[in-house]
């Protein structure tokens, strides 16, 4: 082989190297972070009314219910503020059906969580936990009544989005095609919060229960768990109300699922 060949050859395979280290940087730069306190870009989206979930644990080709999921989001006045508000309600099923309740405030157009609470009753008992999102750290509620939580504490060293409302929050951001977004969320009373990736994997059409069709996009997330398969949500194009929802179970088992009932 020539010089000359050679040489050619060694600058093509530099250049190939230079594309794709190229394509890997613009890859990684596709992912959008989020920060607290910003605008959503479709907060708009959000509208005041109610939507109920079927959620069931599916195993082959068996499906059994767990609970009816009532989630409701408003609009009121807080201290002197128009704020959102966010109730989520479970109608447990089963011979001893649970009740859990979540109560949670935030900032308008930009989801900045402020407070959570939850009121759990199972077997008679009832359980109330409640927690104040601040900039370094999530705390229990002082004054809150009865609050189990009022002397929990995590650190938080950049702000953090309340995981219990993913669905109305990934509602508020721009879904299109190719777009991931890394977000900051915790669950209120659990560990530190981390930051998790939600990607627009492509589009799909999805058969209502009551007849008809709605084109989706796809979006799914590995919760930091890559060894796991992950879960699938389809968000309605346009309103971006989470039509349906996949989680696989950790063991194998089977899935979770939610599917929108109205």
């Amino acid at each position: 082989m020539s010089l000359a060949v050679r040489t050619a050859l060694s600058a093509s395979l530099v250049a190939v190297l230079l594309v794709a280290g190229g394509v890997a940087t613009a890859a990684q730069a596709a992912v959008t972070p989020v920060p607290v306190g910003q605008p959503l870009a479709r907060f708009a989206n959000l509208k005041p009314g109610v939507h109920r979930y079927l959620r069931y644990k599916q195993t082959g080709d068996t499906i059994r219910v767990a609970d009816v999921w009532t989630r409701e989001v408003r609009f009121e006045d807080l201290d002197g503020q128009r704020r959102m508000h966010i109730v989520q309600h479970w109608d447990g099923a089963g011979a001893t059906p649970s009740d859990r309740q979540l109560d949670s405030w935030f900032e308008v157009g930009t989801f900045r969580p402020l407070t959570h609470v939850r009121r759990s009753q199972k077997d008679g008992v009832t359980k109330v936990e409640g927690f104040v999102f601040q900039p370094d750290k999530i705390v229990g509620l002082k004054d809150l009544a009865d609050n189990a939580a009022k002397d929990f504490e995590v650190a938080s060293p950049q702000p953090s989005f309340n995981f219990e409302t993913d669905m109305e929050f990934i509602q508020a951001l721009p879904l299109a095609a190719g777009y991931e977004a890394s977000i900051v969320f915790t669950h209120p009373g659990g560990g530190p919060p981390a930051a998790y990736v939600f990607k627009v994997a492509g589009s799909e059409t999805l058969d209502l229960p009551g007849g008809g069709k709605v084109e989706c996009w796809l979006v799914t997330a590995d919760y930091n768990r890559p060894e796991m398969p992950v879960t699938r949500f389809w968000f309605a194009k346009g309103s971006q109300v989470m039509i349906k929802q996949i989680s696989p179970l950790p063991d194998g088992s089977g899935v979770i699922g939610k599917t929108l009932l109205y």
